[in-house]
């Protein structure tokens, strides 16, 4: 399935992005859904991973008859399936695992599937207040008429329990310990006092049925603000890891670049062999082994998947409006230079030792592709 752009958008939320779909699957899959849900359990989890060509029990005014739900996650269909299940209970899903493993994409296409809308969103950072969680007021109508419903300024969190939504927080260990707090209360309670409107109908907002948390949090950001236990508590923890095979790694990376390329209107002409051997590239040095067992340094930075896609997409760029005078796989080196220096400048002598044991060995063996990296290795030391 291609997804189309809004006009005047880079990026369009997934219930935008995917509407086609999620119309068909409501229509398709008439089981039971939780209370508050537009698609059932079932439909959710196709939505997320995929499926073939599926047909409609019976016609739908504007829908095709059939449709393949194209698969938008990378990972095993077990752990989707366990996270809708713990939002059907109505209870909070954290995922955890390294950067750059599409724990804000599977939040996302969750949030979409479930509640119609990905855009409830709590940003956590080292800046993010209580207010964020719960509520603030628009401050010249405070004034003008003193607390009322029309002076009261919603948070995601609060938006998501009127509307019976999902609201998502992202990187919640880099919240104040403070602000994390507020969660507890709305996650055991299910909802928040306004005491500024009592004597009110206002003065509680209780949780429409379907309302729920999806939180993100980076292994990397533990000890930043560590998740107290009581919080903990109220979460069903979800560890999403990196993507273990080659092919589908390969699939991926080879999507979302090409997605990417089209929306600055270039097209994709990596090769597959160079495509290949990228990916390949970040598994060895993000694993600390290659494929053949050979042991390899792991640099300090995370060697995501993500940031291979951001490789890809350069490359790409390159060969879209440098094509005269570029070898995508001449650029490979540097970028990959760029990448393994974000976190510390020293990881560049560990992408040279890779050059000097993994690659070098892999030329040795005649692959004619890796013999031309290997004979890019001064680009590594300039």
């Amino acid at each position: 399935m291609t997804v189309k752009q809004a006009p005047g958008r880079q990026v369009d939320p997934a219930e935008d992005a995917y509407r086609d779909e999620l119309a068909f699957l409501a229509a398709y899959d008439d089981g039971p859904r939780p209370p508050g849900w537009r698609l059932t359990p079932r439909a959710v989890v196709t939505f997320v991973v995929g499926s073939d060509a599926l047909a409609l029990p019976s016609p739908v005014d504007g829908l095709p008859a059939r449709l393949a739900i194209s698969p938008k996650f990378v990972g095993e269909r077990a752990l989707v399936e366990r996270a809708v299940i713990t939002l059907a209970g109505e209870r909070g899903l954290l995922l955890v695992g390294e950067p750059g493993t599409a724990k804000s994409m599977l939040s996302e296409l969750l949030a979409a599937a479930v509640s119609g809308s990905s855009q409830l969103v709590v940003q956590g950072t080292a800046g993010t207040t209580e207010d964020q969680l719960r509520y603030g007021w628009n401050y010249a109508l405070l004034l003008a008429e003193g607390p009322s419903p029309r002076a009261l300024v919603s948070s995601p969190v609060l938006t998501a329990m009127r509307t019976g939504g999902v609201v998502r927080v992202e990187e919640v260990t880099r919240c104040l310990p403070e602000v994390q707090d507020a969660l507890v209360s709305i996650l055991s309670d299910r909802r928040i006092a306004v005491p500024e409107l009592s004597g009110t109908d206002d003065a509680t907002v209780h949780a429409a049925p379907g309302f729920t948390v999806i939180a993100t949090a980076n292994l990397r950001d533990r000890g930043v603000s560590e998740m107290s236990a009581a919080l903990k508590r109220r979460f069903n923890f979800e560890a999403v890891g990196p993507i273990g095979d080659l092919a589908a790694e390969t699939a991926l990376v080879r999507r979302q670049a090409t997605a990417a390329l089209e929306r600055a209107a270039a097209p994709f002409a990596i090769d597959d062999v160079v495509l290949e051997v990228l990916v390949t590239a970040f598994r060895d040095l993000r694993g600390g082994v290659s494929v053949e067992g050979w042991a390899v340094e792991r640099p300090t930075t995370v060697m995501s998947t993500a940031e291979a896609v951001s490789v890809a997409t350069s490359l790409g760029l390159a060969n879209a409006y440098f094509t005269a005078d570029r070898d995508p796989l001449s650029l490979l080196p540097g970028h990959l230079l760029g990448v393994v220096r974000k976190d510390d400048p020293t990881d560049a002598a560990r992408l040279l030792a890779y050059w000097d044991s993994t690659v070098r060995r892999r030329a040795e063996a005649g692959t004619h592709t890796w013999r031309r990296l290997w004979d890019l290795r001064d680009v590594l030391e300039a």
